[in-house]
């Protein structure tokens, strides 16, 4: 008599056939070759970088002085105006056009109101002609162009306080004061340990790294002062 085989688990059925697995493939995130690894072990800045010329100021809109010029010489031009229309009109001429016209024929040249008047409209015809001819924006630093469209400036307050923060960081540098112009940047620190040349040789190496990294067009030339503090009374 044979054992009931319906105990013993079914053995499971071996498939010879072979799957194939999918494949990871990496994405292509961009439209060209990486250069960032190329950039790095090169050790070159970019073109755009390397050659940035100098740019020229910002030229100031003057909208201030232009809109008074515009609203006095219009108001000037609609008196007259009236003043023309009146006496067409047959009315009396104004009084002070009479006056005017009587002071100016009966004054001699080198009445004293009569020099006053010139040299103040003299005066005031160069201040306009200056603003004209200057660009004006002497608190923006232009900088480096990296794209043909695009000008960026850089405040001066901004610059000396990104020098000042620099500059804090150097060992031994208690305080510090840096004031940026269009040619010259001066720094002066104040230093309570340290030698004062090493904290010099530091802050002008630091300084000149950093005015370096502000990316103007015309950097400023440094000068670095150090001393040690004042004693306390």
């Amino acid at each position: 008599m044979s054992e009931p085989r319906g105990t013993e688990p079914p053995e499971p059925e071996h498939d010879n056939t072979t799957q194939r697995l999918p494949v990871l493939q990496k994405p292509e995130t961009g439209t060209g070759p990486d250069r960032s690894a190329q950039a790095a072990g090169d050790g070159k800045p970019p073109e755009s970088e390397s050659e940035g010329g100098r740019e020229g100021r910002f030229w100031s809109a003057r909208r201030i002085p232009a809109g008074i010029v515009a609203l006095l010489l219009l108001g000037l031009a609609g008196l007259f105006l009236y003043d023309i229309a009146s006496v067409r009109a047959d009315r009396p001429v104004m009084s002070w056009r009479r006056e005017l016209a009587r002071q100016l024929a009966e004054r001699p040249l080198d009445d004293t109101w009569v020099l006053v008047g010139a040299g103040v409209a003299a005066a005031l015809g160069l201040w306009l002609l200056a603003l004209a001819a200057t660009p004006g924006l002497r608190h923006v630093l232009p900088m480096r162009r990296t794209h043909p469209d695009v000008r960026a400036g850089l405040d001066r307050d901004a610059a000396a306080t990104a020098l000042r923060d620099r500059a804090m960081e150097v060992a031994g540098v208690q305080s510090a004061q840096v004031r940026v112009r269009r040619r010259r940047a001066k720094a002066r620190a104040v230093s309570h340990f340290r030698e004062l040349d090493d904290v010099r040789s530091d802050l002008d190496a630091v300084l000149t790294d950093a005015i370096r990294g502000l990316g103007l067009s015309r950097p400023p030339a440094l000068s670095v002062r150090v001393r040690r503090p004042g004693r306390k009374e």
